[in-house]
């Protein structure tokens, strides 16, 4: 590990001395690329770095304790060691989380699916709890949202609603909420107060870039429709709504709430890259589950991950099996807590493979 350490610091080194070369600078394309190198190893270096000062402080004690000391300051620099001791065996499991493979989407913005699933109306309402919770925890970490398509309900909710957030380490975040997601409440509409159980599916993809996802506009269909539903003027009166098909995959995506059929397929077309995106990313991760037993992290669809039981006011993570008891703050954007668990289950089956 530490011969990996002492390479990575070499290259930061390099790595700064080249972001400050004005040639390398002239090239912006060069320089960008650089520097998220630089930044993306920075992490590494810092704590290896106070790690190496940890390392210097031990030895520098256990030197002071071969002398003929008295006994207070003998007594003082043990317990320095004791503490010493304490951080370089914590560092070293930090350095060793450090060092896993990173997922190479998680800095980017993210666009999110959440959609009413079994349930009917109570389901669609259910989707529209989740969209506000994850635009509440959008806004706590200062993330822009933009709804790319939307069906909301006669009733409130939405049948579909799709959304992109603009934020740094967005995906790195929410990665982990793919899947079903579970209501236990009782309905306004329910006089006998019997609990109706209901779900809403969300699927969180990387937004896709170019050099992601290349598409050949010949193997789009573009077909354009009458925008239907909720909506300002335009809707019913012009031919602005906007369906793309991927012929080699099959992938479909409608876009009706711009009214510009420009905009539409705009919409529709990131969308479809981003879709075609995770679908790599499905492949793969299917590829690495087969291998392992954990499921935790892999995103599947069909997966039911998390329950909200409102008369208990709990929400329960299956995955990892945490129960928080605060589900009016969970539903009002305070996933964090969660999301940290999450992760850090992730992490330690990560490191548990790697030892295998």
């Amino acid at each position: 590990m530490f011969d990996k350490l002492e390479f990575i610091e070499d290259k930061y080194e390099d790595l700064s001395h080249k972001i400050s070369d004005a040639e390398i600078i002239a090239d912006q394309a060069r320089w960008k690329k650089l520097v998220k190198e630089h930044a993306n190893i920075e992490p590494i270096v810092i704590k290896f770095r106070e790690y190496k000062e940890v390392i210097k402080g031990i030895e520098d004690s256990h030197e002071m304790l071969k002398d003929d000391l008295d006994r207070d300051f003998e007594e003082m620099v043990n317990l320095e060691l004791k503490e010493l001791e304490g951080k370089k065996e914590n560092m070293e499991q930090e350095l060793t989380v450090l060092l896993l493979p990173k997922d190479p989407n998680d800095d980017k913005n993210v666009i999110v699916e959440i959609r009413g699933a079994a349930g009917g109306d109570e389901a669609a309402l259910f989707a529209g709890d989740l969209f506000r919770m994850y635009t509440r925890y959008a806004e706590r970490l200062g993330w822009k949202i933009e709804i790319l398509s939307s069906s909301p309900t006669d009733i409130g909710g939405y049948k579909e609603v799709i959304f992109e957030i603009d934020g740094k380490g967005a995906y790195s975040r929410l990665k982990y909420e793919s899947g079903a997601h579970r209501v236990q409440r009782v309905p306004d509409t329910e006089a006998s107060g019997r609990i109706h159980t209901s779900t809403s599916t969300v699927a969180v993809l990387p937004e896709a870039e170019d050099v992601d996802v290349d598409i050949n506009m010949n193997d789009l269909r573009i077909d354009v429709f009458r925008s239907g539903g909720h909506g300002g003027q335009s809707v019913n009166t012009t031919d602005s709504a906007v369906r793309v098909t991927h012929l080699p995959s099959g992938l479909v995506v409608s876009c009706q709430d711009e009214k510009s059929q420009l905009k539409n397929k705009d919409k529709a077309i990131k969308i479809l890259k981003s879709r075609l995106l995770d679908l790599e990313i499905a492949r793969h991760n299917a590829e690495i589950a087969s291998e392992r037993k954990s499921q935790v992290g892999t995103g599947d669809r069909s997966e039911r991950i998390r329950t909200y039981n409102f008369p208990q006011g709990r929400v329960t993570d299956h995955r990892i099996g945490m129960t928080l008891y605060q589900l009016d703050s969970f539903l009002d954007g305070d996933i964090d807590q969660m999301i940290d668990a999450i992760i850090t289950s992730t992490q330690a089956e990560k490191l548990k493979n790697n030892e295998e």
